[in-house]
């Protein structure tokens, strides 16, 4: 049972992937993190040694602190954040707890590396529709909450990448994060970051039956098509449209994790008086 100031493996299960998750902070040592050189989704490595350098670029108001096993490193850092207004827990039992508990884990090395800011930073097509909309929901919620992304002319993406330090994703070229085969490229990013989890392989079902005209794989992917042709139409600049389609897909994985089993009737049936 967690005690105070301490957050459950599976509670923060439930927020990872969420709007309201909060801040994930990764403060092992360098000799806990090579021997399993993975990250809880979402969370960010830092030194707690400069707590006081980097608490000041943190855009959160609340946060939740890992470390090998949840003991003192955790709970300095956090008292830390603490001290600086940040409402600050610390995971129970640390990543260690994380990974025994069966959660996913996202390897270090499929993470691109990050800007002097501590960012990921990615090019794609302009004008997205569904897989332009559905990678960079994945990343922002399960990688990397401060990723960038960058949507240029088609024929400029990889020279953009090379000038910018952005990692280009779905284009057509033969590059790690792109369509491979029957798979879009949300499909590659589940399984490539460590994310094939029940939800996240049900909706990388739904985005590729709609992104690849098969929507006879699923039908909610109907659903998916219409309102990403929709948000295209509502928005001409992508990353208003962007940001409009990560309540989409907060809502598409909703469902697929919490959903599926619910029906919905109206009028509701009438009692026997």
């Amino acid at each position: 049972m967690s005690s105070l100031l301490e957050i459950s493996p599976e509670k923060l299960a439930r927020l990872i992937g969420t709007r309201k998750c909060p801040a994930l902070i990764d403060v092992r040592i360098d000799e806990d993190f090579d021997a399993d050189p993975r990250l809880i989704p979402g969370s960010t490595r830092r030194d707690y040694r400069n707590v006081q350098e980097w608490i000041a670029r943190l855009d959160s108001d609340s946060a939740v602190v890992i470390c090998h096993r949840g003991k003192k490193l955790s709970y300095g850092v956090a008292a830390w954040l603490r001290h600086y207004g940040i409402a600050a827990d610390v995971l129970e039992g640390g990543f260690e707890a994380w990974t025994e508990s069966g959660f996913p884990a996202v390897p270090a090395s499929a993470i691109p590396e990050r800007d002097a800011n501590g960012r990921t930073v990615w090019v794609t097509r302009a004008r997205p529709k569904i897989d332009r909309i559905a990678c960079p929901w994945l990343i922002r919620r399960f990688v990397d909450p401060q990723a960038v992304f960058l949507f240029v002319s088609p024929s400029e993406v990889e020279v953009v990448g090379d000038r910018f330090a952005a990692t280009p994703f779905d284009i057509d070229a033969p590059i790690r994060w792109s369509h491979r085969g029957e798979l879009c490229t949300f499909d590659v990013m589940v399984e490539e970051f460590g994310l094939s989890t029940d939800p996240l392989l049900r909706l990388a079902t739904i985005v590729r039956s709609a992104d690849t005209s098969r929507l006879d794989l699923s039908p909610q992917a109907h659903g998916l098509l219409a309102a990403s042709l929709g948000l295209s139409r509502m928005y001409a600049d992508d990353l208003e449209q962007l940001e409009a389609g990560m309540l989409l897909y907060d809502a598409f994985y909703r469902w697929c994790r919490d959903a599926t089993d619910e029906t919905h009737n109206w009028p509701s049936p009438k009692k026997d008086s």
